[in-house]
């Protein structure tokens, strides 16, 4: 069956021939991928159809990410440790292959600090004479913050045995829980937002999301013994900022009014967007807080579905109101 005649116009590279040799599927690739060149980015820059500009490798960040969450958990989390081989030779090879490969993708996020959108538009970052030696110290300075990490993700383990009451062992917490892998790669992620890294803390993040269905941004702050249980649904904020010994359940929402806009009518960034949970704070199944200026005071219960926008004071419970409920049989119609 011969080649279908597609009625297209012939490609820039066909122009110059005196006859297109292009028919066909050929003639379609020769003119789809023209179309789709004029409407590719290739200017170095950020911006939404940018093709050009250099990326890390999201495959080589998680990689990295691997590798320090076997540093903190060591044949717990990830790679499973080798009955004849040494925990120290395991994590030396671990923290070293994580930190190589980890300062290698910092150096190519490192530029959208000023060549990002949002940098760009705000027109105040200079870009950095010195890249190199700036990737090393952003890589050097999280590795010399994993003993702190790992001494929160200890008391977050201890949270959840001490939360859960079907948690009967430290070692199925840190095997399956999907809570703690979510708070693990968050912690890893947040020194490297403080750190102003761009782009890798949400390579991490997001990871994490698609693979325990907890939406954590790496602006967050959290404190100390932070537990989630069950998990699914969970979503925080990247202003949200979380104190010490706060358990949440599944489907809680800690998140952002309505965004107010600039002169243009863009989302005003920077700002406190998301609530602010004080120590001892419970939130369970499917609560909804939201606003910057929300505040839950300390030792506060938030009930099951509550939809709240405004603060409360220490100690308080917020439920809902009472629902009719009706119970019949089976057999009885309405």
């Amino acid at each position: 069956m011969p080649d279908r005649l597609y009625p297209l116009k012939r490609c820039e590279t066909c122009e110059k021939r005196e006859m297109c040799s292009c028919r066909g599927s050929a003639q379609l690739a020769c003119s789809v991928i023209e179309q789709l060149e004029t409407n590719t980015g290739h200017e170095g820059v950020d911006t939404p159809g940018e093709v050009a500009a250099a990326v890390p490798s999201r495959s080589r960040v998680l990689e990295a990410l691997r590798c320090f969450e076997d540093v903190l958990f060591p044949g717990r989390m990830e790679t499973e440790l080798d009955e004849c081989e040494s925990m120290q030779s395991f994590i030396q090879e671990r923290l070293a292959r994580g930190h190589r490969l980890l300062r290698r993708e910092v150096a190519l996020a490192l530029p959208y600090r000023w060549m990002g959108a949002y940098a760009r538009a705000g027109g105040d970052v200079e870009e950095d004479e010195n890249l190199d030696e700036s990737a090393a110290y952003v890589a050097n300075e999280f590795v010399s913050r994993l003993p702190e990490i790992r001494r929160l993700l200890v008391m977050d383990v201890e949270a959840a045995y001490l939360g859960d009451p079907a948690a009967h062992t430290y070692a199925e917490i840190m095997l399956s829980y999907p809570g703690l892998k979510a708070i693990c790669v968050h912690r890893l992620a947040h020194e490297l937002y403080d750190l102003d890294l761009p782009l890798i803390p949400r390579l991490m993040s997001e990871d994490a999301h698609s693979a325990t269905g907890i939406d954590i941004h790496p602006g967050a702050t959290i404190g100390e013994r932070f537990f989630i249980d069950h998990g699914t649904g969970v979503v925080i904020g990247e202003t949200c900022q979380i104190g010490d010994h706060v358990k949440l359940y599944q489907g809680v929402t800690l998140g952002a009014k309505s965004f107010p806009l600039d002169a243009d009518g863009n989302p005003i960034k920077d700002i406190k967007r998301h609530p602010t949970l004080e120590d001892n704070v419970i939130v369970y199944a499917g609560a909804t807080i939201l606003g910057g200026d929300t505040v839950i005071g300390e030792g506060s219960v938030i009930g099951s579905n509550v939809w709240l926008l405004d603060s409360v004071e220490a100690g308080s419970s917020v439920v809902q109101g009472e629902a009719n409920i009706e119970i019949r049989t089976n057999n009885e119609k309405r």
